[in-house]
Order: structure tokens, then C-alpha cells, then sequence
């Protein structure tokens, strides 16, 4: 199989967070198994989901301009991006948060620092309930 039709094969996970190094660090983790899109802010993120196929989108809350929450409120108010799974990767535990994920749409939370284990377990059982 060419690396062509190996990319077109593999779900595209879009990272959001505006920390290079967690880029980094995510992409590091996910790139063996998935195409992986980086971005560093909401718009630009926004932007990528209505120009082209996202398969899950993880998603940093807190983020200058558009923080995380405001992300996933535009992402599920979209007919064409509603369905994307989205999951929280944060360094805000769930009960600091002040708005509860859950009501947003996402579909799950993870928190910084990132366990690598954890968090390729839970884009790959999101990846199946999405299929």
C-alpha cells in the first residue's frame, strides 16, 4: 500500500491547544496510528473542520480568544461538524470547570499532564463508537 492511500485510510484527529510543546507531545503519541492536524487557536480550528474531513477533535478549554468551550459550542451548533467527537484535554480538573463539559457535547475529558496510555486508549474507543 502507498503512503497515499495509507493516509487516506487513516481517521484525521485535529489537535487544538495554544502550548507547542503539548502540540508536540499529542502529536508525538498519535502520529504512528493517525493523520494528525495541529493548530494552536479556536478560529483556526474552526476554520480546518469546515474545509476539510475530521474524524475526533481534542480540544484545550483554556485558550486566549476562544477558549475551548466557546470551540465546542460552535463545533456542535454546526450541521456539518456536530457529529465530530470532541475530548477535553485539560489542565482543569472536572470540578473546577465551570461549565460542564458534558452539556457542550463532548464526549469525554482528560486532563494534563497526558498519560500516552490514556490517551490513546480513549481516542481509539471514540474513534469505534463513532463508527
Amino acid at each position: 500500500m502507498g503512503l497515499t492511500e495509507q493516509s487516506v485510510s487513516r481517521p484525521t484527529i485535529l489537535v487544538v491547544d495554544d502550548i507547542p510543546n503539548n502540540l508536540s507531545l499529542i502529536s508525538e503519541i498519535l502520529e504512528p496510528h493517525y493523520t494528525v492536524k495541529l493548530v494552536t487557536n479556536g478560529e483556526r480550528a474552526l476554520s480546518i473542520v469546515s474545509s476539510q474531513p475530521i474524524d475526533l477533535v481534542l480540544l484545550d478549554i483554556m485558550m486566549p480568544e476562544m477558549d475551548g468551550y466557546e470551540v465546542c459550542r460552535r463545533l456542535k451548533e454546526d450541521p456539518l461538524s456536530k457529529d465530530i467527537p470532541v475530548i477535553f484535554v485539560t489542565s482543569i480538573s472536572e470540578t473546577e470547570g465551570k461549565t460542564d463539559w458534558r452539556t457542550l457535547g463532548a464526549v469525554d475529558y482528560i486532563t494534563k499532564p497526558i498519560d500516552p496510555e490514556g490517551l490513546l486508549t480513549c481516542v481509539i474507543n471514540h474513534l469505534k463508537l463513532r463508527n
